[in-house]
């Protein structure tokens, strides 16, 4: 390459933004890490873990939500948008670790819950103490039909009706989730405005963006219509099992973009920040928050490694698909886990979990981590008599409870896994004295070195982190695909069964490279050209020439 070839690329890399080359790694608070011995994380003990998650290379951390909370939802039910809950520290706490992160060289963003608030909010007291009060339009009110039938067949995510009805003022309010999280009235202005308020309250103090929680629940449908059942489901109607309908008007409504676009606007406002959304809608639908000339979100969350099975024609065909339908500049995602959904390594087995995060951080696009994916933390087995998610509660008989998922981070082989020195709010799984960072940091076969290398490599690879995508086929065994930037070029394959499997090229393709990481360790350096042999379970990065 020349030097004025160099110098080019060079250029073209400086006009990505932190959040398209870098890592996101995701912390469910009350479960990183306790420094003061209530069996709860918080936020010094997220400071105090800062050199770890330097150490492995990630660049941004995300917090799930630590505002003042009644914890009806673990902290998605806000009491208080512009304070921190005694659990997790003060706000001087707050301050220190936005301080130490940026020290770091690294980025930090905040859970946004816009759709709805605690009931224990001042707003929503003020709203529901009498039907004239000038906040009773900040929510969703109805009189509901006659003889007291409710307003529509709309159901909680949680599970039961979504309508609660208020004695004091005869009237029902909306909740799409617990009845302790009323919606927002986010059709009036005053609720805009004061939503942007809050925002503008941390952008100013520095962080450096939003994750929003249920961005495409916020706007519902005006006449509030039925939902129609969904075709696909399994549930009766008098089970009260949200998925029986199809949430059409509850959700998804196309002025939901205007809302977005304030948001990004406001966002915009403030130099290299960055707004996520939440959003679980088909890849169609999905790309639409990217917004009219890509001012709506920077990064529509992409699920689609999250809920798909783990197949590998479906899987190749997904990543295709979301490929074509990004809009001319949008950024693509990726997602393997997260708060709400089983671990990766539960969802698809151990032996698969490496090529999931090797699929994850060499795909097109931002990559996010859940906390402890890193070393194969899975979803741990909760007594029936120790659930405390209301969605678990709310639905026994479902086994869907998201407390597996969000247990204790295992750091160490001392008490409680080094995570508190009391009882932790949630049990620690029986291998934890085994499987935590510490023993895996001294062993180069772990699964935190692999993903330390992976995360390393792909830092030092434009190819990697910007380059461009290009499937190169896929079977019912594997997919295998190229990432390519200037004159650097990598083949990856990845085995999703089992079973050995072959690597054919098609159509008179070549490809001739070294591995320079693989699943496993021992092919590392070996050179490799056309027909290549897998192990089931195994993966390959391989650095074309």
């Amino acid at each position: 390459m020349t030097t004025e070839q160099t110098r080019t690329e060079t250029l073209n890399q400086t006009k990505y933004l932190w959040w398209q080359h870098g890592v996101i790694y995701q912390i469910y608070p009350r479960s990183f890490q306790d420094s003061n011995g209530d069996g709860v994380g918080d936020l010094k003990g997220v400071t105090s873990r800062l050199d770890y998650l330097q150490w492995l290379g990630v660049d941004c951390i995300w917090l799930s939500p630590i505002y003042p909370s009644p914890m009806a939802d673990f902290g998605y039910d806000i009491s208080d948008y512009r304070g921190i809950h005694p659990l997790f520290g003060t706000m001087e706490d707050f301050d220190e670790l936005l301080h130490e992160t940026h020290n770091r060289g690294m980025k930090l963003l905040l859970d946004l819950v816009p759709n709805h608030t605690s009931d224990q909010h001042p707003w929503f007291l003020e709203s529901r103490s009498s039907k004239d009060n000038p906040k009773r339009d900040w929510y969703i009110w109805h009189d509901g039909g006659e003889n007291g039938a409710l307003p529509n067949n709309w159901l909680s995510v949680f599970g039961g009706h979504a309508w609660e009805w208020d004695e004091q003022t005869q009237q029902y309010y909306y909740h799409a989730f617990l009845k302790e999280q009323p919606d927002l009235n986010w059709r009036n202005p005053e609720v805009q405005q004061a939503m942007l308020d809050v925002m503008r309250f941390w952008l100013d103090k520095g962080i450096d963006g939003f994750r929003v929680d249920v961005m495409w629940h916020m706007i519902k449908d005006e006449q509030l219509r039925d939902n129609p059942p969904s075709p696909d489901s399994i549930y009766n109607a008098d089970d009260l099992i949200y998925d029986h309908y199809n949430p059409v008007y509850s959700t998804d409504q196309p002025e939901v973009h205007d809302i977005v676009r304030m948001m990004r606007d406001l966002t915009d406002q403030y130099d290299d920040r960055v707004l996520i959304g939440e959003i679980y809608l088909p890849i169609q639908k999905l790309v639409t928050y990217y917004g009219l000339d890509n001012k709506g979100a920077h990064l529509p969350f992409n699920f689609q490694l999250l809920t798909l099975p783990w197949d590998s024609a479906r899987i190749a065909a997904a990543i295709d698909e979301y490929e074509g339908a990004l809009p001319v500049q949008g950024w693509p995602n990726w997602v393997l886990s997260n708060h709400d959904k089983p671990r990766i390594s539960s969802r698809i087995g151990r032996s698969q979990a490496k090529i999931a995060a090797l699929m994850l951080l060499t795909l097109r696009g931002t990559p996010t981590i859940y906390y402890g994916d890193e070393i194969g933390m899975r979803d741990v087995a909760i007594p029936i008599n120790e659930i405390v998610d209301p969605q678990g509660l709310n639905m026994p008989d479902l086994n869907v409870s998201r407390d597996p998922s969000r247990t204790p981070m295992q750091w160490s082989s001392e008490i409680n896994s080094g995570f508190s020195q009391n009882k932790p709010w949630l049990r620690l799984p029986y291998n934890s004295g085994r499987v935590n960072v510490e023993t895996q940091k001294s062993n180069p076969y772990s699964m935190l070195a692999f993903y330390r290398k992976l995360i390393a490599l792909r830092k030092e690879s434009a190819a990697l982190n910007i380059g461009a995508y290009s499937p190169v086929y896929s079977d019912q065994q594997l997919i295998s695909y190229t990432r390519e930037f200037g004159d650097e070029k990598f083949l990856i394959i990845l085995n999703l069964s089992h079973r050995p499997c072959y690597f054919k090229p098609r159509n008179n393709a070549s490809y001739k490279g070294t591995i320079v990481l693989g699943t496993e360790t021992e092919r590392v350096g070996m050179q490799v050209e056309d027909i290549i042999t897998l192990a089931g379970d195994e993966g390959l990065l391989i650095r074309l020439y």
